[in-house]
C-alpha cells in the first residue's frame, strides 16, 4: 500500500517506463531485481526467537525502506479437552501491528483494517497444520505451547507483505522451545517398596499422615513438568526449514501477454500498479515445493491461463528468495554462535 500522493502524469510515466523494452524503473533495477535487503535475528532479549528486516535502506545514511521487527514468544497453555482454547500439540497465533507513522494517511478504522488483513493473511498460512512444529507439546492432554508471533511493520517503503514473511520465517528460524522434562507429584513408597523411577519428584511426608486413614494423598496424582538447568536457550523448532516465503507479483495495467510482471515495488511503483498477485511458497526438503497461499489484491482481472504462468514464475522467484534468506539465517546463526562463545570463554 502506498503512502504517498501520485499524480496522474507520473503514474502514465511510470506505468509506460515498466511496459518499455527495456524496460525502465525510476532506481535502475529491472523487472525481477530486488532492492538491498538487512536481517539481523536475536534483536529482542525476552523473546525465544526475533528479527529485524528492511528491504531498501539507504546505503550512505541507514535510513528509510521497508522496515519489519517480528518476534516469537511462548507462553504455557492448559489443554482443555471440553472446548477451550489450548490444543493438545500446541498452536500458533499470528498478529500483525501497523505503526501510525508509517501509513500516516490512513485514519484509524481504515489502519485497523489493514492489520486485520496482514493479520489474517499471516495466520491463515502460518498455523495451516502442513507447517505446525512437531515440537510444540509439552504434556500429553495437560499442557502445551502456545506460540505468539507478532510482527510490527515500522516502516512502508514498498512490499511490505513479502517482507512481512521473510522477517516471520526469520523470527521462527530463530525461535527456541525451552527443554522441559516431565515430573510426577505423589505419595511415597511404603518402606521397603523400590525406589521411584528417575525424572519423578516425591512430595514431603511425615510418617503419621502415612498411618492415617484418612491420608488423601496416595490416591491424588498430578503431573506437571520441569526446565532442567540447561546453559543452552532449548531447541529449535521442529521442520524449520519448511517455513514459507512471499513474493509479490505487480501487474502492470495494460500489459500484453501472460509473463509481464515485477518484483519489489516502490511506493510510486505501487500506485501506478494497482494490480498484485501475492504468492506464498513453502520448499520442504527433500519434497516439491508447497504452495501455501495466494491472494490477488487491487482491482482488476487475471485469467486462468495467466495464474498458471503467473505460479509458475512465482515459483521460480520465490525459490531464490528462499535460497537468499537462508544464507542469510545461517550467517546469523553462526554470528550469535561465534559471539556467545566468545562470552563463555571470557568467563
Amino acid at each position: 500500500m502506498t503512502s504517498i500522493s501520485t499524480s496522474k502524469a507520473e503514474i502514465s510515466y511510470i506505468q509506460s517506463g515498466l511496459l518499455s523494452t527495456p524496460p525502465l524503473r525510476a532506481d535502475g533495477r529491472g523487472l525481477h531485481d530486488f532492492r538491498t535487503i538487512s536481517l539481523e535475528t536475536g534483536v529482542a532479549p525476552l523473546a525465544n526467537g526475533s528479527a529485524h528486516l528492511n528491504i531498501g535502506k539507504n546505503p550512505h545514511d541507514g535510513g528509510g525502506g521497508t522496515e519489519v521487527l517480528a518476534a516469537a514468544k511462548l507462553e504455557v497453555e492448559n489443554v482443555d479437552l471440553g472446548g477451550g482454547e489450548g490444543v493438545d500439540g500446541g498452536r500458533i497465533v499470528c498478529t500483525v501491528s501497523c505503526s501510525p507513522s508509517a501509513y500516516p494517511h490512513l485514519s484509524a478504522p481504515a489502519l485497523d483494517d489493514l492489520q486485520h488483513d496482514m493479520s489474517t493473511l499471516l495466520h491463515q498460512t502460518l498455523a495451516h497444520p502442513s507447517l505446525h512444529p512437531p515440537n510444540l507439546g509439552i504434556l500429553t492432554g495437560k499442557k502445551s505451547w502456545l506460540l505468539n508471533l507478532d510482527c510490527v511493520v515500522l516502516a512502508d517503503a514498498g512490499n511490505t507483505y513479502d517482507a512481512l514473511f521473510m522477517a516471520a520465517r526469520a523470527a521462527l528460524w530463530d525461535c527456541k522451545v525451552p527443554r522441559t522434562r516431565a515430573v510426577e507429584y505423589k505419595a511415597a513408597a511404603a518402606p521397603g517398596a523400590q525406589a521411584v523411577e528417575s525424572g519423578e519428584m516425591d512430595v514431603d511426608h511425615d510418617a503419621e499422615a502415612q498411618q492415617s486413614g484418612f491420608d488423601t494423598r496416595s490416591i491424588a496424582r498430578a503431573v506437571d513438568f520441569e526446565l532442567p538447568d540447561y546453559w543452552d536457550e532449548g531447541k529449535v523448532l521442529g521442520g524449520r526449514e519448511r517455513w514459507p516465503v512471499c513474493v509479490t507479483l505487480n501487474v502492470p495495467p495494460g500489459s500484453k501477454g501472460p509473463l509481464v510482471h515485477y518484483l519489489d515495488a516502490i511506493p510510486q511503483e505501487e500506485a501506478a500498479t494497482p494490480l498484485r498477485l501475492l504468492l506464498v511458497f513453502s520448499f520442504p526438503p527433500a519434497s516439491s515445493p508447497n504452495l501455501q497461499a495466494m491472494r490477488v489484491l487491487g482491482s482488476g482481472e487475471l485469467e486462468s491461463d495467466q495464474i498458471r504462468d503467473f505460479v509458475a514464475n512465482g515459483e521460480k522467484h520465490a525459490h531464490k528468495i528462499w535460497d537468499a534468506l537462508n544464507g542469510k539465517l545461517k550467517e546469523e546463526d553462526h554470528r550469535r554462535g561465534q559471539k556467545a562463545r566468545d562470552r563463555f570463554a571470557r568467563r
